[in-house]
């Protein structure tokens, strides 16, 4: 995009999107154990949500489930008959998509026949979400310009966590350049 350097996902023809707790919990809130369906319900959480606000909650119960789901796994484990599976390196280009705690993780090698990586291309869950964020924070701030520079700034921070927790502690994500008239 002209005014930033951060790559932005995009849907062709649809535009933004959302990755992230928001978005696995409007997809499959359906589908998670007896207890954490309870926990969601006495937090408020009884359907799909678009407030990303709701993020922390939605955290909150994801990690009640992955505890649950844990004992469940631990409960059935049976040892394998031999600990990992033998492969060959060969050349060739490979694609994965894996899910981390902030949304989905595009990755994408392409290895020699020694298992070099010769290109790689990530496409991290904060650059699918990038433009999402910046149309959360142009719908947000016409109701909250009337705040001071300082709460004002705080507020739009905490609108970027919601969908990133770590980046400012990364990096200096937020520069507010106020205009009032």
């Amino acid at each position: 995009m002209p005014w930033s350097n951060s790559l932005h996902g995009l849907r062709k023809g649809k535009g933004a999107y959302r990755v992230g707790p928001i978005a696995r919990w409007n997809t499959h809130h359906t589908r998670i154990s007896e207890i954490a369906k309870a926990a969601a319900r006495d937090a408020g959480l009884d359907g799909p949500t678009h407030n990303p606000f709701r993020s922390l909650i939605v955290r909150a119960v994801e990690a009640l489930y992955a505890f649950d789901e844990a004992i469940r796994l631990i409960d059935q484990f049976t040892e394998p008959d031999q600990p990992s599976v033998p492969y060959t390196v060969q050349a060739g280009t490979g694609a994965a998509c894996t899910e981390a705690p902030r949304g989905i993780c595009l990755h994408r090698y392409t290895i020699d026949d020694n298992g070099t990586i010769l290109d790689a291309n990530i496409v991290p869950p904060t650059s699918q979400n990038q433009r999402t964020i910046e149309d959360d924070l142009r719908a947000m701030l016409p109701g909250i310009l009337h705040l001071d520079d300082d709460q004002l700034t705080w507020r739009c921070e905490q609108a970027v966590r919601n969908y990133d927790p770590c980046i400012s502690c990364a990096t200096h994500f937020l520069k507010l350049d106020l205009r009032k008239e």
